[in-house]
């Protein structure tokens, strides 16, 4: 649906006020509380979002910003050719500079309304979301029938105040963000509309799994749109976390998903290849581009456990063994393998003039951090959307070293592989296909252990035949 021209005077304004004032904000304080504030263009498509609207609405902003998700929900709402009798809507903003603001939008708000014979009640509520609704009886008494949500992103430490609230509320969550959507589908009513835009990482990895499934069982997902990268939808600050819309119905009956992409068009995808019903950790697939390849992986006979492989994070906490890191080998030492050290499938050290180091001390201290000679596969657990490759693999063949924290490393039980197996392991790691399974399911920036657990393998026999070179990785599907 387009807006008028005098339809987007109220979103544009905000938009405006949002590209002066956003870079005057303390930095820190942004930083602490998550503030990411909501592009003009992107609040307009989700407002657009919903479906039939609730002849009474009764909408909650939850970290409201400016108001610019409220502005574009009134705004589509009212251009709409069923609108509401009535808008009644609870903001909360912990900032006060923006929550004055905020007054001013919905005071713009409420004259959109009156010129459309709308009925428009607000509150801003200047607190933090999440402590104010685990206040006692506040979290009961409040039911909305629709919510839109850019809730902030930030870890949550385990003796946080916001992690103890929470668990009385009985929600176990490592952000900030599914947090916010938790508590808000809460307080929801059945048949309640959600609209949020967060990253992408509680669609897979074992910490967001709680979230999965508290958003699983209590809604039904009804359309999922994915952007390139948060870098491109919120490109006025350094956000670097790949991010999604998405739409979910509070104790809806599940049924197909409508999935987009800020290059494609919409297409039906049946929820089967969202969530895969034999799935026990409840991993949330989008499958936007690449969906044959992706499909071949998953379809592959062998988990790790059944290739007798292990996969484990490197020891190496490089903050945590300071004193002993060393930024050139000596008799007194093992290598030291960053990811910096991949070079062409293989393993380029000691680098000269390397910024970080090059050897791990070979004492009593780091003897648990010293991972035993051999040959294993290592990969980077850290990688973004824009490079060429989601997942990228080499062969480190060896003495004894360390590993450091940002690789993981295939191996037997500790020891290494055999050459065969590790090149085609490695090989398989580095195709086209496992980079488009990794690049539809992965929703965040780290290939992790667990991420390498639940891959789908070619059997060890196959391995072997890849790398000893009597096969091709498009053999293997």
């Amino acid at each position: 649906m387009s807006e008028t021209k005098e339809e987007l005077v109220l979103i544009e304004s905000i938009d405006q006020t949002r590209l002066e004032i956003s870079p005057t904000l303390d930095p820190k304080r942004r930083s602490k509380l998550g503030q990411f504030m909501t592009p003009g263009r992107i609040a307009s498509f989700m407002g657009d979002m919903f479906d039939e609207l609730p002849e009474h609405v009764r909408l909650l902003d939850a970290g409201a910003g400016m108001g610019a998700l409220t502005a574009a929900f009134v705004t589509k709402a009212l251009s709409r050719n069923a609108k509401p009798k009535s808008i009644d809507v609870t903001c909360y903003e912990v900032d006060d500079q923006l929550a004055t603001i905020l007054d001013e939008t919905l005071a713009a708000c409420a004259e959109r309304c009156a010129a459309e014979g709308v009925k428009f009640t607000s509150e801003v509520i200047r607190d933090d979301y999440v402590l104010h609704s685990a206040e006692p009886l506040l979290h009961q008494n409040r039911t909305f029938n629709c919510a839109i949500l850019n809730p902030p992103y930030g870890k949550i430490n385990q003796a946080s105040e916001w992690r103890l609230a929470l668990r009385s509320l009985g929600i176990e969550t490592v952000n900030l963000y599914t947090a916010f959507v938790a508590v808000a589908l809460g307080q929801m009513e059945d048949g309640g509309e959600l609209v949020a835009i967060t990253p992408r990482s509680f669609c897979n990895g074992s910490y967001y799994e709680p979230f999965r499934r508290l958003l699983l069982a209590g809604s039904a997902i009804s359309a999922l749109h994915v952007f390139e990268s948060r870098r491109s939808s919120f490109k006025d600050d350094d956000v670097l976390q790949e991010n999604m819309i998405f739409r979910v119905r509070k104790g809806g009956t599940q049924d197909d998903v409508l999935l987009s992409t800020d290059q494609t068009e919409a297409r039906v995808v049946p929820f089967t290849e969202i969530v895969r019903p034999n799935d026990r950790h409840a991993f949330i697939r989008l499958p936007v581009v690449g969906d044959g390849l992706a499909a071949r992986v998953q379809a592959l006979p062998c988990t790790l456990a059944d290739l007798r492989i292990k996969v484990s994070t490197g020891r190496v906490v490089d903050f945590r063994a300071t004193e002993h890191l060393r930024k050139d080998p000596g008799d007194d030492t093992v290598p030291l393998i960053y990811p910096q050290h991949f070079h062409d499938g293989g393993i380029r050290w000691p680098i000269p003039d390397f910024r970080k180091h090059n050897a791990l001390a070979d004492c009593a201290d780091t003897e648990s951090l010293i991972t035993p000679a051999g040959i294993y596969v290592l990969t980077k657990r850290f990688s973004a959307k824009e490079e060429k490759r989601r997942l990228v693999a080499s062969i480190y063949d060896g003495g004894r070293a360390g590993f450091e924290n940002h690789l993981n490393y295939f191996h037997e039980n500790g020891a290494g592989l055999s050459i065969d197996l590790a090149r085609g392991l490695a090989a398989f790691l580095n195709s086209e296909a496992v980079d488009q399974y990794f690049r539809i399911f992965s929703g965040h920036t780290q290939v992790n252990a667990t991420d390498l657990r639940n891959l789908h393998y070619p059997n060890r026999e196959q391995l072997e035949a890849l790398g000893r070179g009597e096969t091709t990785v498009e053999d293997l599907f």
